[in-house]
């Protein structure tokens, strides 16, 4: 395995919350301090050629992780790591430099771009920012070169056209030209197909697996579809309440699932070939209120093999083997074994 290009170490965001009116008998100190707890203590390693997907449902704190990676949030707390060298800039030329080195590709493709302007200005304008050397016929054949990269083709016939000319499929594969524009060693896919008709969104998936190969790129994939983690990604992170809370290799996390919470969102995915058996999970409630979040593992008011223990500590991480990992009771005893869970 080469070296990490980006890594998140023991990362952890917290919003503070402005306003709003606390319980009878709150002090005004404890309402003012009050913070939503978006990412706590998460550490994540994206390598080149890798792509690596992000799961978990909406509000879990993936997008928040991909805007801190991407360095448009101030973290609270921990690293990130470029290449093992600390980024800490958010502002001037080393700002700049990380944002050439990571592009991030958001969840509406329409709402990405200014719609006064055409497919042509956007290109060009990504292209001199992060090679100002070209220029006039350069800067038009640099333009049509990216929109072949994306397999839009010919260039000439998207280039003069605006952003509502277009499809949402051409239009996000307008925004991966765009960020391969910089040449970036790594990108933050943030919901890219969610927009898409079903139809259109493996063609663009496929896309963006080639183009990590072909380039080496460093490739994270937010998503809350679990069953196109599997098939796109070598590896998966779940992600719950804020906190990573599973794993390993794609095939391994879907496919046999170690915690609950994998489970269910597993269970939640249509597959009519699935059977209803010991490894389905009945969700018992909601995600929690990531301002007072539970105490111990919070997923365990929704756990139906929650037990005494899951309510006041929260687990640590547990080795499955293989690159495989959890944090859940369930595993204390059984760590580095093949566990069933009934």
């Amino acid at each position: 395995m080469p070296d990490a290009v980006l890594e998140a170490v023991h990362v952890t965001k917290h919003f503070p919350v402005h306003g709003g009116q606390g319980t009878r008998g709150t002090r005004f100190s404890d309402l003012h301090r009050r913070v939503v707890h978006a990412v706590d203590d998460a550490s994540l390693s994206l390598y080149p050629g890798q792509v690596t997907a992000l799961v978990g449902e909406s509000g879990s704190g993936k997008s928040t992780l991909a805007r801190i990676l991407a360095g448009l949030y101030k973290r609270t707390s921990g690293e990130v790591l470029l290449r093992g060298k600390p980024v800490s800039s958010t502002h001037g030329r080393a700002f700049r430099q990380h944002v050439g080195d990571v592009q991030l590709i958001l969840q509406d493709p329409y709402g990405s771009f200014n719609p006064m302007l055409k497919v042509s200005t956007h290109l060009a304008r990504a292209v001199r920012i992060h090679e100002p050397r070209h220029r006039g016929d350069a800067l038009r054949e640099r333009t049509g070169e990216l929109l072949e990269q994306v397999n839009l083709v010919p260039p000439r016939q998207f280039l003069e056209k605006y952003p509502h000319e277009l499809s949402g499929g051409q239009l996000q594969r307008v925004s991966i030209a765009r960020a391969l524009a910089a040449r970036p060693s790594v990108i933050l896919a943030d919901e890219p197909v969610s927009n898409l008709d079903v139809s259109i969104r493996l063609g663009v998936l496929n896309l963006l697996a080639e183009l990590t190969s072909a380039s080496q790129v460093a490739l994270l994939y937010v998503t809350h579809d679990v069953a196109s983690a599997r098939y796109f990604a070598r590896e998966t992170a779940v992600m719950y309440a804020g906190e990573l809370i599973e794993s390993g290799p794609s095939e391994t996390v879907t496919g046999e699932p170690a915690h609950p919470y994998t489970r269910l969102l597993i269970s939640s995915a249509p597959d009519p070939a699935r059977r209803t058996g010991r490894d389905s999970v009945r969700d018992k409630g909601q995600p929690p209120s990531l301002i007072s979040p539970p105490a111990g593992c919070r997923f365990h008011p929704r756990c139906p093999l929650a037990m005494p223990k899951c309510s006041t500590q929260a687990p640590p991480r547990f080795d499955l083997g293989a690159g495989h990992w959890t944090r859940c009771w369930l595993f204390e005893s059984q760590q580095n074994s093949e566990v069933s869970v009934s």
